[in-house]
């Protein structure tokens, strides 16, 4: 398990990062730009092979291992298999024998090594070679603790992914999760967090209270989420470094669904009123509270647009549970979802560009997108039961949990934007109501 780093360690770390010269000078190729990927219209592809050679050094063969896995989950890129290579490359420093990598169709070649330098701490450096021009693309030296090594890996990841796809990583990220275990009538359910490939599992709470929907601040490594003892349920806001909480809240009536403005600086809510619920917002410094929604329906799981400009929630204000948007001051909303069935749990993306959704018809539950006019609508993945869509800060991927009935394990799994491909997403247990994080080098 890797330690959590704490802020004053992950300022460190950057600082570190920041610190240590680029391997070489970046080369930004005519022909390397004009291969990049239509990632955004979900144009026809195939995904750029890789070869990834043996990191040298006591630390390569855990990085290697690391970015292997990474890339094989990542859709646009794929690792080509190590045993097809004739020959693996030699000094990581220099540009290796290209005819190799040719004759495997790898388009790009990354080399590296990863050692424990005379002052303890683990020196990784990488480079990125086209192998069409058998230029270097990119490079970049870590220096670190031995702790972190498996961050030092996601960074190399990242990189890698944004210089031949032109969009932003998303290795280096964290996920909060519910962990449930015990039996049904006895549900023991406890926040966690892992990296994003699962690796690192660690428990925030013990497990006392009933826990439910956490949310990571688009700005910072906090969560809020919700809490059931034995007094009226509460909005908390926690430091994932430091594990402090306080109460955000104790409203009279029941709470749902808070979630962080793009800001980080106010928290917006369904707050029950009666037979009906309101959206709310809250000023996390002040506690004033503002009322955005004033019906008799049920109005719920609200999530902003990027820009702060608009809000799209829940309601069953038509008859049914729906899709609606309006502005971020409240006012009247547009209506958005229109297919057969009922809508829920609308989450923005992070690029602006979808709004992911649940949707429940004939009997089954699936997670897609849609614009945020309404228009594109595409179900990524269906099923006995998946629900809790939540976006990777890139707004390519996206993870959600599937129950598969039957007394089952729910588990999390991985899509991109366009269902091209998904994955399982390992924890301990049972798992619920995944959060990404923001990218932790952002």
């Amino acid at each position: 398990m890797t330690p959590s780093l704490s802020r004053r360690q992950l300022a460190g770390l950057l600082a570190s990062l920041g610190s240590v010269p680029i391997i070489g000078t970046p080369l930004f190729s005519a022909f390397a730009q004009e291969r990049s990927l239509d990632v955004r219209t979900g144009g026809s592809f195939k995904p750029i092979p890789i070869a990834v050679t043996q990191f040298a050094g006591d630390g390569g063969a855990q990085v290697t291992s690391i970015i292997t896995n990474n890339f094989k989950r990542s859709v646009f890129i794929t690792p080509v298999d190590r045993a097809s290579f004739s020959q693996e490359a030699g000094n990581p420093d220099q540009a290796p024998m290209m005819d190799a990598f040719r004759a495997v169709n790898a388009q790009y070649v990354v080399t590296g090594r990863s050692s424990r330098g005379g002052d303890g701490r683990v020196q990784t450096a990488f480079r990125l070679w086209d192998v069409s021009t058998g230029a270097q693309v990119t490079g970049q030296q870590y220096a670190t603790d031995a702790n972190n090594l498996r961050r030092v890996a996601h960074l190399v990841s990242d990189a890698v992914f944004s210089k031949v796809t032109g969009e932003k990583g998303f290795f280096d990220t964290r996920v909060v999760f519910i962990d449930e275990s015990g039996p049904a009538e006895h549900r023991r359910k406890r926040l966690a967090i892992m990296d994003q490939d699962g690796a690192g599992v660690r428990y925030l709470t013990r497990g006392d209270d009933l826990v439910v929907t956490p949310r990571f601040s688009p700005t910072s490594q906090d969560i809020t989420y919700m809490a059931f003892g034995n007094a009226n349920p509460k909005v908390l806001f926690m430091n994932i470094e430091t594990g402090q909480k306080e109460a955000v809240g104790n409203f009279p009536g029941m709470t749902f669904a808070p979630r962080f403005a793009p800001e980080g600086e106010k928290i917006i809510m369904s707050l029950s009123e009666g037979s009906s619920s309101n959206l709310y917002t809250m000023d996390l410094q002040s506690k004033a509270t503002t009322r955005l929604t004033d019906t008799q329906a049920i109005d719920t799981s609200p999530s902003y647009a990027p820009d702060g400009s608009r809000i799209a929630f829940e309601s069953d204000r038509g008859g049914t549970q729906q899709i609606y948007v309006m502005g971020a001051g409240g006012g009247s909303a547009q209506r958005i979802s229109f297919g057969d069935g009922r809508y829920s749990t609308p989450v923005w993306s992070p690029k602006g560009d979808y709004i992911a959704f649940t949707k429940q018809s004939k009997g089954g539950f699936g997670i897609g997108v849609m614009k945020p006019d309404g228009s594109g609508e595409r179900l990524l993945t269906e099923g006995f039961h998946n629900e809790g869509p939540t976006w990777a800060p890139n707004g390519l991927f996206l993870m959600f949990f599937r129950d598969p009935g039957g007394g089952g394990a729910s588990r999390i799994f991985m899509t991109d934007v366009f269902g091209r491909a998904e994955f399982a997403v390992p924890t301990p247990t049972s798992a619920s109501d995944p959060a990404w994080s923001p990218l932790l080098s952002a």
